[in-house]
């Protein structure tokens, strides 16, 4: 429950949550997840899954939300493997391929990942969010899915972020506007923020932390070291910043992202359930990350 959006469930925060459980070995809380998730989300004529429901209204908005879908299979993926569920495997390989085959749009970059299956697509434009491409889910799917548009939709993905730098500090906007060239969305703010900061832990998560992928992130975190304080989001329009220091989700992944790829060194603070939804999904993917990396 995201209680920052009037306790709104959506299929990113299942994915969160199925991903936690597989990491912490914990079949009984995915068993319940992925019980609940497939009753009230998945109940579209494919297998994707609606992106929103709220326990006043029931299911609030039935068109997916692409991250939410890769979650959730990667999740699926990782528990079929782990405790040896051939159906969650299934399940895994269903929902990859109607990504696959229903998200894609060709491009001359190559492989264009669609954030819904509607509303993202106009008059020879696309609205894009780079954070969608969770790259270790991508990688997982293509073992479970075997087909090449995976491998070129990685490409594309860091393709687009290298292209898509804005600001002072060069950095992603949270979504983007495609047509010749990316540029930052008119319909969204001009930010880097709360969906942007996942790129850096994503391409972590995947070993694809080069320091010339990270040294956007890097310059602008490592601007505000030492100063107590630490904005969650920038305008890259005219450089601004948030007036409120950033959630303990977003400095974790600012700590990782300076430090990549020593990892040995770095400490992440207990979870604090009072920082929020967001801020705790966060702060634990991390973990999770740190975890994996430093094994």
């Amino acid at each position: 429950m995201d209680r920052g959006q009037d306790g709104i469930s959506h299929s990113e925060g299942q994915g969160f949550a199925l991903l936690l459980a597989v990491h912490y070995d914990d079949p009984a809380t995915f068993a319940s997840v992925w019980k609940w998730t497939r009753s009230h989300l998945q109940t579209r004529p494919d297998k994707l899954l609606s992106w929103s429901w709220s326990a006043a209204g029931g299911l609030r908005d039935s068109n997916n939300a692409t991250d939410g879908d890769l979650l959730v299979a990667w999740a699926l993926g990782r528990a079929g493997k782990r405790w040896k569920n051939p159906r969650y495997l299934e399940e895994a390989q269903l929902i990859a391929r109607e990504v696959r085959e229903k998200l894609l749009r060709n491009n001359s970059r190559g492989p264009l990942l669609l954030p819904g299956m509607d509303g993202f697509e106009n008059s020879g434009r696309l609205v894009l969010n780079l954070s969608y491409w969770v790259f270790p889910a991508l990688q997982e799917l293509e073992r479970l899915d075997p087909a090449p548009e995976w491998q070129s939709l990685r490409t594309t993905g860091i393709a687009l972020i290298r292209e898509s730098r804005f600001g002072r500090w060069g950095l992603t906007s949270d979504w983007i506007d495609l047509a010749e060239t990316p540029l930052p969305a008119a319909d969204f703010p001009d930010r880097f923020g709360y969906d942007a900061i996942r790129i850096p832990l994503y391409l972590m998560w995947a070993g694809l932390d080069t320091p010339e992928l990270l040294e956007p992130y890097r310059n602008y975190w490592s601007y505000f070291k030492g100063a107590g304080f630490m904005p969650s989001w920038t305008d890259l329009s005219d450089d601004s910043i948030d007036s409120y220091d950033a959630s303990p989700g977003i400095h974790a992944i600012a700590k990782l992202t300076l430090a990549a790829p020593n990892f040995s060194r770095v400490a992440l603070p207990a979870l604090n359930p009072d920082s929020g939804y967001y801020s705790s999904a966060l702060l634990l993917l991390c973990k999770a990350m740190l975890a994996e990396r430093s094994r």
